[in-house]
C-alpha cells in the first residue's frame, strides 16, 4: 500500500557536511552518522571548483536544447542492452504515473570503459569538461568511500575493493525535466532507490529532489556547488546493513526546466558483490543479504523480483 508521504515543515534538513573542516576525523563521522540515519546528505567545500561545475551545467544544458535530431547522433541503439546514449522517456510507472524526463547516460572511468560514440560532440567543450569533472569526483568519491569503509572498522580500500576495486565504473546520467502544468499526473523520478554504491548528484537551482525519512518527504535545500551524495543498494549490502540506501524521488516544476547530473559508482556488471567478509566474525554478525553478480541483481530488481 502507498501511503501518503508528504513532506512535514517539522521534519528535520538532509545533513550538509562541509567538508573543509580541518578536523578529519569530525568530518568523517558526521559522514558516516548521516548515511547510517538518512543514506543521503549533501557535501560543501568539497574541492570540486564552483567554476567547472558551471561549466559541466552549461554544457550539459547547451545538448538538451539542441534540435531533435542532433540529440538523436548520441542515442541509444534501439537493439541495445546497455544504457548508454540519448533517450526521451515518457513511459507510466508502476502507479500510472509518467516519468517526465529525458536523458544521457555514458560512461566516465575507465578509460577502458569510455564509449565517446555516445558523449555529445556539440558544444565542442563538452568532452573537455566532462573529463576534468571526471577526475574531480572520482577524488571525491573515494575520499567518501575512505570515510565510510572506517567507519565499518575496516581498511580505507575496503569499500572500493568490494565494488571491484580498479575495475570500479563511473557512469554520468544527465536528466532533463521539462516544464510540466499538471504535476499531479506526472513525476519527474518516482520513489527509488539507487542500485549502485553511492551516487553524486549536482543539479540546476530547481533541484526538485526530495529525500524519505521517517515516513515522510523532506526537500534537499538548493545549496550553490552542493553535491548530494546518495547511497545505494550495493553499500547498504556490502555494509551488512550499517548503511542505509537512501530512497529519493524527484518532482516537477510547473514552469521551469529542472536539470540533474548524478554520477553513479558501481560495479562492473560480472562482479559479485555481498556483505564484506571482515563484516562476517562469527554468531552475532551472520550476513544479512545474500551474495549476487551486479547483473543479476539489477535484473531481479528492475524485474521486481525477490532478493534475499
Amino acid at each position: 500500500m502507498d501511503i501518503e508521504r508528504n513532506q512535514d515543515i517539522s521534519s528535520p534538513e538532509i545533513p550538509v557536511i562541509d567538508l573543509s573542516n580541518t578536523n578529519e576525523e569530525l568530518v568523517a563521522r558526521a559522514v558516516v552518522k548521516a548515511s547510517e540515519e538518512w543514506g543521503i546528505f549533501q557535501v560543501v567545500n568539497h574541492g570540486i571548483p564552483t567554476e567547472l561545475i558551471k561549466r559541466l551545467q552549461e554544457v550539459g544544458t547547451h545538448f538538451f536544447e539542441l534540435p531533435e535530431t542532433e540529440k538523436e547522433a548520441v542515442a541509444r541503439p534501439k537493439d541495445s542492452m546497455d544504457i548508454e546514449g540519448y533517450r526521451t522517456m515518457y513511459q507510466k510507472d508502476i502507479g500510472g504515473r509518467d516519468p517526465w524526463v529525458d536523458h544521457l547516460f555514458h560512461r566516465i572511468w575507465p578509460p577502458s570503459k569510455v564509449s565517446y560514440r555516445f558523449w555529445p560532440k556539440n558544444p565542442q567543450e563538452y568532452i573537455e569538461v566532462n573529463e576534468e569533472y571526471t577526475s574531480h569526483i572520482k577524488k571525491l568519491s573515494e575520499k567518501i568511500m575512505e570515510w565510510l569503509s572506517e567507519g565499518l572498522g575496516l581498511q580505507r580500500e575496503a569499500l572500493k575493493e568490494g565494488l571491484g576495486g580498479e575495475t570500479v565504473e563511473y557512469l554520468m546520467k544527465i536528466n532533463y525535466y521539462p516544464p510540466c502544468p499538471d504535476s499531479g499526473l506526472v513525476v519527474g523520478a518516482p520513489a527509488h532507490t539507487d542500485y549502485n554504491g553511492i551516487t553524486l548528484l549536482v543539479a540546476n537551482e530547481l533541484l526538485g529532489l526530495q529525500a524519505f525519512k521517517d515516513n515522510h518527504w523532506i526537500d534537499a535545500k538548493y545549496t550553490t556547488s552542493a553535491i548530494i551524495v546518495i547511497i545505494g543498494d550495493q553499500f547498504l549490502r556490502m555494509s551488512n546493513g550499517k548503511y542505509k540506501s537512501g530512497e529519493h524521488r524527484a518532482i516537477m516544476d510547473k514552469q521551469k526546466t529542472r536539470m540533474s547530473w548524478p554520477v553513479f559508482v558501481e560495479s562492473n556488471l560480472d562482479h559479485v558483490f555481498g556483505p564484506l567478509p571482515e563484516l562476517i566474525t562469527g554468531d552475532d554478525n551472520v550476513p544479512k543479504f545474500k551474495s549476487y553478480a551486479y547483473k543479476d541483481y539489477k535484473f531481479r530488481k528492475l524485474k521486481e523480483l525477490l532478493l534475499d
